[in-house]
């Protein structure tokens, strides 16, 4: 049994006696006498060029997701936080959204190896990162396995909230090494390892497409292509698709402004992207603008318009005015960059849709609603987004929908057409919203494409994006 130190009186020096140094103070993390103080912001001395610096920036992501935090933003403190260089950044990255990817066989994993769960979060990020590294399939390991042991050993060693740990964490993926195709039978029997999402998640996916949901959770899994649109102001899919192949990238067309890259590489290595020759677009994403059917002159509202991937298209099928919304003010530079780069025009406005005391009264021609919504159709892109969201997500954000929908339905012209788009694989988000939105309002409803499935197939190789489209019927 571990004995506290002794606890020893303070005493003056003996006249003409130099003051003995005084003794370290202790971190809080580690005083024998108080409840840890945990340091989530420390710093250790790692090399920036390590794993070790790596897997803890990653460790220190996930384990803020855990707590309800959005990958983004979390990347974001801790590379504030840490000054890492783009290569590192890189890295951390790379390890986040590969441990979110297998975040329930991880923590299954971690479960099956320790009596009880690892204390504090930031431990368990730790563990879950280093096992989504070992446990790729054979020849898909970023790292040496061994490697990945001694690094994230490293991690908690340095670390005053993980230090206590430390031979707990080489213990635990020293045993994954020895004993990785039990443990993964083990853990594989189970639905949370076996696809990676809540319970919840997997029993609504079943329910709202039974021949369907296994290969929706699978694409989900799936590291995400990267798609362009090109921009037909400067050019033209068969051009570009000639520029890529002088580049020496393997591309081909998966929609009529879309070019999927075989392999994706950094928006800097796009040829044409500065120029505004091309944007990063998914090809569902791109069948937004074509279908408001738009005609020069036309006036045009993109609600809850951040990024801008759609209002830029929108200007690059017609010259027409656009007015774009959106209620958060931090977005709107983002879409300002946007259209800067492609060189077009917008009127911005950081205004909420479901308030209509911005609007002058003079209706528009066409609107795009891409309304809020769970994102449960674009997790391969958001890896977290499954871990964050609630079953009950789904009502609330479908009860805020309905009202935006309602109040820019009264600033469509008679005639005009609104563009009903989300993001969401979930029915009362997506299809029973719109037939509850046709009946309140007495919309007509057009041809449009419903429900895209996230199947993965070569022929579906989108985001799970739902399109309902509506035409106001003249007084």
């Amino acid at each position: 049994m571990n004995k506290r130190p002794t606890l020893k009186l303070k005493t003056k020096p003996a006249p003409g006696q130099a003051p003995a140094p005084a003794a370290p103070k202790l971190r809080p993390s580690y005083h024998p006498d108080l409840k840890p103080v945990l340091q989530p912001g420390f710093q250790p001395d790692l090399r920036a060029d390590s794993l070790a610096f790596c897997l803890l920036g990653a460790a220190n992501a996930v384990a803020q997701v855990r707590t309800g935090t959005a990958l983004p933003q979390a990347l974001a403190k801790v590379f504030a936080q840490s000054n890492a260089s783009p290569q590192a950044r890189g890295a951390i990255q790379d390890i986040s959204y590969r441990t979110m990817r297998q975040l329930g066989r991880s923590e299954t994993l971690v479960g099956l190896m320790t009596s009880k769960a690892p204390e504090p979060p930031m431990l368990a990020a730790l563990l879950c990162c280093a096992l989504s590294l070992m446990s790729a399939e054979p020849g898909e390991q970023p790292y040496e396995e061994f490697t990945v042991v001694d690094q994230a050993v490293t991690v908690a060693t340095s670390h005053p909230d993980l230090a206590h740990a430390k031979g707990m964490v080489n213990a635990v993926l020293r045993r994954f090494l020895r004993e990785r195709k039990s443990l993964l039978e083990a853990a594989l029997q189970q639905p949370l390892a076996q696809w990676n999402y809540p319970q919840w998640w997997i029993d609504s996916l079943r329910l709202a497409y039974p021949r369907d949901w296994q290969a929706i959770l699978t694409a989900g899994n799936a590291v995400p292509p990267l798609t362009l649109r090109v921009n037909r102001r400067k050019s033209t899919v068969e051009a570009y698709l000639a520029v890529l192949q002088e580049a020496g990238i393997a591309a081909r067309q998966v929609g009529p402004f879309a070019v999927r890259l075989d392999k994706p590489i950094g928006v800097a290595l796009i040829p044409g992207f500065e120029q505004g020759v091309v944007s990063v677009q998914d090809a569902g994403a791109q069948l937004a603008a074509p279908l408001l059917d738009l005609q020069d002159g036309m006036r045009v509202l993109d609600a809850c318009a951040a990024p801008g991937g759609k209002t830029c298209h929108i200007l690059e099928l017609a010259d027409v005015h656009v007015t774009a919304i959106d209620a958060d003010a931090k977005r709107l530079p983002r879409i300002a960059e946007n259209l800067e780069r492609l060189g077009l025009d917008a009127t911005l406005k950081a205004q909420d849709a479901q308030s209509s005391a911005w609007w002058d009264g003079q209706q528009y021609d066409r609107i795009l609603a891409d309304v809020p919504c769970t994102a449960s159709g674009i997790v391969r892109r958001h890896p977290d987004i499954r871990w964050l969201r609630r079953k009950g997500d789904a009502f609330q954000l479908a009860t805020l929908s309905s009202k935006i929908l309602d109040n820019l339905w009264q600033m469509l012209r008679p005639d005009g057409k609104l563009l009903f788009v989300t993001c969401s694989l979930w029915p009362q988000e997506s299809e029973a919203q719109a037939a509850a939105f046709a009946v309140r309002n007495n919309a007509t409803r057009l041809t449009a494409p419903g429900q895209l499935l996230p199947t993965g197939s070569a022929e579906q190789d989108h985001d799970g994006l739902f399109y309902a489209l509506f035409q106001k019927n003249a007084a």
